[in-house]
């Protein structure tokens, strides 16, 4: 929601961004600022929630305070999300001529809501007068005017509408098979439809390279990538003013370790390249060529690796490299030399590694000048040279070879991906030249998206997911897979519209239940309902391999299942990933966390099925389940364990009939996503406890031993981290007080608050009920 015009009429705006709440404003109508709440959004997809932000101009301290806040819906209760933010010096909010808008606003690149709103207030101070109300859910459908109850008139734009839809499926129709019975007057079609993704997989070739995908976008007057096959007689170009490269002599396909592109050529002493640039309009102000080499040697005898044919002072300048030194020589119609100048270089530039070199001509007031740049591809940058020149820069005709060939010195040298630019674009081949690793997940899958014109919705943070390694050419939902995989989160396809929806980590963690189901309720299980208690899913034994880079392994070494051999574990269950990370340091971690997963002990669920047309009080909140929401099942039968079955949804099966409405929920363990630690917020276990001495069945005193860990905190020091639970031997009890600084310590603990009750054997391990774990 905002009232933001352009700039110099801009007010405020509030909404979700980067998985948290956010609320900009400006003073003077132009200046932004910003903040963040302090806690991310509690809600993942589909999660329906208020959200307000309350803004004090000054706080009384010398500054200004916003305070965020959520709510099941806009008549509250709220909640505070997260820390008040507080800064220095106080302020206000333009008083600009915009209208307020919801949702969407193109001029200032608000994007459009991600799903339904279905009202919003505005206040004239916190918890003022209420100075605009449009509730939405009180117009009647298709309906695109109306004044809300403040007095404010409101207008739908084109691609709003209001509707008491409940959509269920968006797809694309693959199959329109004609039928008809056998007099012919019954003539139907059973279309068959799917999402996004089949359409994606079909047919699915690789994309091109990171250099070749980005380089052509940004204007350059000619490119030549040189990514041809082994049997190319030219390089393509990708413009079409451009014609193809001469290329004649060279072993085509002969070097791929070049991160950011596909196999290039070497040339040897018979390769002859010309490749023509078309005119630009206007008289060009400066130019710039630019490509990529990589020469394992030179010899002290300088060689053209570059000539550039132009029509300023200079005709033609040739880029020459030999042992230690690097020059540029440029000649006029004549062939009289007009610059000749040579710098002393390291052997980085001709040792066996990818350099970018940039020649750049350029005009300063009356004066020309040239600027010689060497990149290392990957690393931190080579020699810079530059020198003015007395004439005019003109613009370049042709890119070309030395007239008899390249030199046998420098056979072996790869080449490629020769650009064109004026006026120069220096950055042009930035971080595609090592295929863009070091992105996070999320933001390698919205450009992906963007380029490959794929609609996509990402939830989450991208500043706190995980970083992938480079983007090589390969389908495009591989390359999206492989982001999804670095990451651990959920790739997926929108049931509201033909769409990718990435869903990462984070927003998996500690989430609220999105649908809580009572065995005990008629109506909300229906069968089959089977706890499959087996190892289809165990892994005690992880191996995690960066591509291209390093390993690690971990293990569940001690415990119920663990590597150990029956009765002391299950003996070895492993298993390897290979997974496209961007640091030597993300293996470990990964492994660590899909043994952590691999070895839950906990009884699968593998679907729940809801019957809404014997559960219809259930509809709002089964229809809103989606893809890694959270399904809770309290009060199992008296034959299962008696905790709450806590779950999460990994799809789903839906049959929507004249009489029936089935959703099948096909779920996976929710503990270890329902119990990740928080600073400030979780407890840690004390491993190595149990009961020092037996007890009955009723007893509420217990003496406990620590082992390895420390002592339990006692109730005198810290009493506001009483009450909590702990487990022992399958019964859960609640301890409201530990006395004792040293081990054995005194329990005061409710009995049997899961319904088991049962006397206590000496020796019996004590655990925390629900413990927290570090997160990926």
């Amino acid at each position: 929601m905002a009232k933001l015009g352009p700039t110099g009429d801009k007010a405020w705006m509030f909404g979700a961004k980067k998985g948290s709440l956010y609320f900009e404003w400006t003073a003077d109508g132009s200046t932004v600022n910003s903040v963040y709440s302090t806690a991310p959004l509690p809600a993942g997809p589909n999660a329906r929630m208020a959200v307000r932000a309350c803004f004090d101009v000054d706080n009384g301290a010398g500054g200004y305070t916003v305070t965020f806040y959520t709510a099941p819906s806009i008549s509250g209760t709220w909640t505070q999300l997260g820390e008040p933010v507080t800064g220095a010096g106080t302020t206000r909010i333009y008083d600009s001529f915009a209208s307020v808008t919801v949702g969407s606003q193109t001029s200032f690149a608000l994007t459009p809501s991600r799903g339904k709103v279905h009202a919003a207030q505005i206040r004239n101070g916190i918890n003022g007068v209420i100075v605009a109300n449009p509730d939405f859910t009180a117009q009647p459908p298709g309906v695109r005017a109306f004044t809300d109850s403040a007095g404010r008139p409101w207008s739908l734009s084109t691609n709003a509408n209001i509707n008491n839809r409940r959509v269920r499926f968006v797809g694309e129709v693959s199959e329109w098979p004609s039928e008809w019975d056998v007099s012919g007057q019954d003539v139907y079609t059973a279309v068959k439809a799917a999402g996004l993704l089949r359409r994606l997989n079909q047919g699915a070739s690789p994309i091109k390279s990171t250099m070749t995908r980005r380089i052509p976008s940004l204007a350059p007057l000619a490119y030549w990538p040189m990514e041809e096959g082994a049997n190319a007689t030219k390089a393509y170009s990708p413009l079409e003013t451009v014609k193809d490269m001469q290329a004649e002599g060279f072993t085509w396909a002969a070097v791929d370790t070049l991160i950011g592109s596909s196999a290039l050529p070497t040339v040897g002493s018979t390769s002859i390249l010309r490749g023509v640039v078309p005119r630009p309009s206007g008289n060009p102000t400066s130019w710039h060529v630019e490509f990529v080499y990589n020469a394992s040697s030179v010899t002290s005898t300088l060689r053209s690796v570059m000539k550039i044919a132009s029509s300023g002072t200079v005709r033609e300048w040739a880029l020459q490299l030999s042992t230690g030194t690097a020059r540029i020589y440029g000649t006029n119609e004549d062939g009289a030399v007009i610059v000749n100048d040579s710098w002393v270089i390291g052997s980085d530039l001709y040792d066996g590694r990818w350099n970018r070199w940039q020649f750049i001509v350029d005009t300063s007031g009356n004066s020309a000048y040239y600027l010689s740049q060497w990149i290392n591809v990957g690393g931190a940058g080579g020699a810079v040279a530059g020198q003015p020149y007395a004439g005019t820069i003109g613009r370049v005709l042709d890119v070309h070879s030395p007239e008899t060939g390249f030199s046998q010195d420098l056979s072996g040298m790869a080449l490629g991906h020769v650009g064109v630019f004026s006026p120069l674009s220096t950055t042009s081949y930035n971080n595609v030249d090592i295929g863009l690793r070091g992105e996070a997940a999320g933001t390698r899958m919205m450009r992906l998206a963007a380029e490959e014109s794929i609609p996509f919705v990402l939830f989450g943070d991208t500043d706190r997911q995980a970083r992938v390694g480079p983007q090589k050419p390969a389908t495009v939902l591989d390359i999206l897979g492989d982001a999804a995989d670095a990451d651990g989160g959920i790739l997926y396809e929108q049931r509201e519209a033909a769409a990718l929806i990435y869903r990462d980590t984070e927003t998996l963690y500690n989430q609220p239940v999105r649908l809580a189901l009572n065995y005990g309720t008629p109506g909300h299980i229906s069968p089959p309902f089977k706890p499959s208690d087996d190892d289809q899913y165990l892994r005690n034994e992880i191996t995690v391999t960066r591509r291209d880079g390093t390993s690690a392994v971990d293990s569940l070494d001690v415990g119920p299942l663990s590597t150990q051999a029956p009765p002391s574990g299950v003996g070895r269950y492993q298993d390897s990933k290979d997974i496209n990370f961007y640091t030597d340091d993300q293996p470990a971690q990964m492994a660590s966390w899909l043994v952590y997963m691999g070895t839950w002990d906990e009884a699968r669920y593998p679907t729940v099925h809801v019957d809404l047309s014997a559960g219809v009080s259930l509809t709002d909140d089964a229809t809103a389940v989606d893809v890694g929401d959270r399904v809770t099942i309290s009060n199992p039968p008296a034959w299962l364990p008696p905790d709450l079955i806590d779950l999460l949804t990994q799809g789903y099966t839906e049959v929507i009939g004249l009489y029936d409405w089935d959703i099948t929920f096909n779920c996976t363990p929710g503990g270890p996503w329902s119990h990740i630690a928080q600073v400030g917020a979780s407890r840690a276990d004390t491993a190595g406890s149990t009961l020092n001495t037996a007890v009955s069945a009723t007893s509420t005193s217990l003496s406990i031993a620590t082992g390895s860990g420390p002592v339990w905190v006692d109730s005198a020091t810290y009493p506001s981290d009483f009450p909590f639970d702990v487990l022992m031997a399958g019964e859960r009890m609640t301890v409201t007080a530990i006395s004792g600084l040293t081990s054995p310590q005194t329990f005061t603990v409710v009995r049997s608050v899961n319904g088991v009750s049962k006397a206590q054997s000496a020796g019996a391990a004590i655990r925390l009920f629900a413990p927290s774990y570090v997160a990926l």
